[in-house]
């Protein structure tokens, strides 16, 4: 407890900052002190044990949208960083979506519904492999990473994609799919919502989707060593917990040309892409992942459950 208590004291001022900036006036974080000292320390102390100098420990942050994995990420780095002194690099498998452009392509080849970001399929998966194979090279040198801007719906230009200079000790691999496992043939024969029964009566999109979890994404989340998943208790909560980031997004964007911010059925919609894979994730997660974070109905973290 002690050590807890001296990270605590650390690391708190860069923590509060962080939640500082995250806030708006609607939307407040309640129980902070709780959320860092119960739950998000302890759990830096897991990923500090487990790494090592010869190579990088990748670990996935897995939830579904609007569970806070950026913001939990984002508090874990500063821990790892602050208190454990680690080199640690934070990226979301978002930053590795692909064009516009080159989803464009893949809607008029595959399916439409492939225009829309989000699902296995619409990730540049060989950038990624190439991100873990450099920073596990003994002779690591310095590399840019994609950076995907949300506000226009593209990649942002070169100049303002991530730069990592140094190999790092620990990888924070975030993202809402990350460690998805495929379904079976019986379980993609039932449309689960409206898109499904409208948009994809003939099951092509849905199966191009969950080919791409049996093969690409499965070579790719086995280079995870460890997974941590943010469990919401339903697919509702989901649903408002990505409208309220929807409002925040447009709160924290200055330049408001060439948005793609969504209104509230804009959202609704685009959740029923990720919707099928979320519920089953919410079956299969908890017994593959490392970490399991139980959330509750307002956003907080209730529980915890840690494997050795």
């Amino acid at each position: 407890m002690q050590k807890i208590n001296d990270c605590f004291n650390k690391v708190k001022k860069d923590c509060f900052r962080f939640i500082l900036s995250q806030e708006t006036k609607k939307d407040k974080f309640k129980n902070k002190d709780k959320m860092i000292k119960s739950f998000l320390i302890p759990v830096s102390f897991w990923i500090a044990k487990k790494t090592n100098k010869k190579k990088p420990f990748i670990i996935g942050l897995a939830g579904g949208q609007g569970t806070g994995k950026t913001t939990i990420s984002s508090i874990l780095t500063l821990i790892l960083q602050k208190y454990f002194k680690l080199n640690v690099f934070k990226v979301s498998i978002d930053d590795f979506y692909k064009t516009r452009k080159q989803r464009e392509i893949l809607s008029s080849n595959k399916h439409p519904l492939l225009k829309t970001r989000g699902v296995p399929g619409t990730h540049d998966v060989n950038l990624i492999l190439e991100l873990f194979k450099r920073v596990k090279s003994k002779k690591f040198k310095s590399l840019q990473i994609p950076k995907f801007n949300k506000a226009i719906d593209d990649r942002c230009k070169k100049n303002l994609w991530y730069k990592l200079k140094s190999k790092p000790d620990v990888v924070i691999f975030e993202g809402w799919c990350v460690g998805a496992k495929p379904q079976t043939v019986k379980q993609l024969r039932t449309s689960i919502n409206s898109l499904e029964r409208i948009h994809d009566q003939d099951l092509k999109w849905r199966t191009y989707v969950n080919n791409q979890l049996k093969t690409k994404y499965k070579t790719l989340f086995k280079q995870l060593n460890g997974l941590l998943y943010l469990k919401a208790k339903n697919f509702k909560l989901l649903r408002n917990w990505r409208l309220k980031q929807e409002r925040k997004l447009k709160a924290q964007t200055k330049n408001k040309k060439n948005l793609k911010i969504m209104n509230n059925d804009d959202v609704l919609n685009f959740m029923q892409t990720y919707q099928r894979i979320t519920q089953q994730m919410f079956k299969d997660t908890i017994k593959n992942s490392s970490i399991v974070m139980n959330l509750n109905d307002n956003h907080q973290i209730q529980s915890i459950k840690i494997r050795k």
